[in-house]
């Protein structure tokens, strides 16, 4: 089943280095990032925690996962809902 579109974003609990953080995404980025963290054999959590270590401190960490996972999409590495068979 695909997410409702223009779902609003869902917190969620990430542990970082052992600290945990609540992080806010929409339901296609919190897929996605599970996508590429699928891909790399990586933990959800490691993936992040590699994303927060390499942001500027002026940058959020919701906004580096989004980043992240726009040039992941843009460089073809996430299979876009039209290519998952979504409508």
């Amino acid at each position: 089943m695909s997410p409702a579109p223009y779902a609003p974003p869902e917190k969620r609990s990430l542990t970082l280095r052992g600290h945990r953080s609540s992080v806010s995404l929409e339901p296609e980025f919190w897929a996605a990032f599970r996508a590429v963290a699928a891909r790399r054999g990586q933990a959800l959590n490691a993936l992040a925690a590699e994303i927060d270590a390499g942001r500027p401190p002026e940058v959020g960490l919701a906004c580096a996962l989004r980043t992240f996972v726009l040039r992941e999409a843009l460089a073809g590495r996430i299979a876009g809902p039209a290519d998952a068979g979504a409508p």
